[in-house]
């Protein structure tokens, strides 16, 4: 079964290294076509000896992006096509119908109740995304809430599937080198406490809960990881809180960069999954998070590294300042993560393909 991926960028994000992770399961009968910005996962995939399309499309409107992927999907001959993100979805689903190509999987990563992939949801947003969701066969949520959000816009329950994201969680184990490497690297001392967060920088993500959090707290660094819109905003908001802050931007070595930090602090009250707390528990770290659907569906008590915090900046600084005094140190991978493994997950997304072409 020949596959083509069809995705909105491949920057360092979630999504983007989800689908890193799902290629290399599904080997050389994947390929992956790329809409804008390659970016490093798009070099990652290349390295690993994928083939990466790139599309070139300038921005949202760009329609001249759409005989191009066309064309593409023509040529390719594949037999299913399967997209990532809202406008690789939308544009996407079309271009598959007009290439011939009608088995059409879409993978919802990003719909919260008021943003998707960051943006705020207009009605215009949803029309579309409901007009073009008819062109496929199943759309595939990675959590249950995504599911239920899928069902109250309208998306028929008979066309929604449930597939989590998947982890690679042996990529994420705690590694003592790599801590002191790049805390060198980065000007850190090997006492120093570091509170971190990774994901993009946009809004809904309140990254700047973690810098408020760390106000006045003495011998501790936050950690920012990732790229976006509000970066700049952050930094300044670092310097005028006068806290010790370092800013990596986006960064293909998510593990090492986990096991530099002493605590990961996930403060978005929207999330979709919580890829990054899974993660972040695989590298053994304690975790502060506000919502995280992935451990909701996991048995209560499972996950005892991780603890909910109210979405209240000061419940966050709290809850912050408790683990910087305690300093509990590292922990052995929750064994509850094994629900995710990526090997499982792929292996249920193929049969999703297999029903569909049947």
């Amino acid at each position: 079964m020949r596959v083509l991926h069809v995705i909105t960028g491949l920057a360092a994000g979630g999504a983007e290294q989800q689908l890193h992770q799902l290629v290399r399961q599904q080997g050389a009968t994947a390929e992956v076509a790329t809409l804008t910005n390659p970016g490093i996962v798009a070099r990652d995939m290349r390295m690993d000896g994928f083939v990466v399309h790139e599309i070139g499309m300038r921005g949202n409107r760009d329609l001249s992006a759409l005989p191009r992927l066309v064309h593409l999907i023509r040529v390719g001959r594949y037999d299913l096509v399967h997209t990532h993100l809202y406008r690789a979805c939308v544009y996407g689903r079309v271009a598959a119908r007009l290439a011939g190509v009608r088995n059409v999987v879409a993978t919802e990563h990003s719909l919260g109740d008021r943003h998707l992939e960051g943006r705020r949801i207009t009605p215009a947003v949803r029309r579309l995304y409901l007009a073009t969701e008819r062109l496929g066969q199943v759309t595939i949520a990675v959590s249950t809430a995504v599911a239920r959000r899928l069902a109250r816009w309208g998306v028929p329950p008979g066309r929604i599937v449930t597939v989590p994201n998947g982890i690679e969680a042996g990529r994420y184990r705690f590694d003592p080198a790599r801590r002191r490497s790049l805390r060198a690297g980065l000007g850190l001392a090997p006492e120093r406490f570091v509170v971190g967060t990774v994901g993009r920088l946009v809004a809904s993500k309140r990254t700047d809960a973690v810098l408020r959090a760390m106000r006045d707290l003495d011998g501790v660094t936050a950690l920012v990881v990732g790229d976006g819109p509000t970066g700049r905003e952050l930094v300044a908001l670092g310097n005028r809180l006068e806290v010790d802050a370092r800013f990596t931007g986006e960064s293909a070595d998510v593990p090492g960069v986990l096991s530099t930090m002493d605590l990961l602090v996930s403060p978005s009250a929207e999330e979709t999954f919580g890829l990054g707390v899974l993660e972040a528990l695989a590298a053994g770290l304690p975790v502060l998070f506000v919502e995280c659907p992935a451990l909701d569906e996991l048995p209560a008590g499972s996950v005892p590294t991780a603890r909910r915090v109210s979405a209240d900046p000061g419940a966050i600084r709290r809850a912050v300042a408790d683990v910087v005094h305690d300093r509990p140190g590292r922990f052995e991978p929750p064994e509850a993560l094994s629900r995710y493994d990526m090997a499982s997950v792929a292996a249920r997304i193929q049969q999703v393909y297999e029903r569909v072409i049947r």
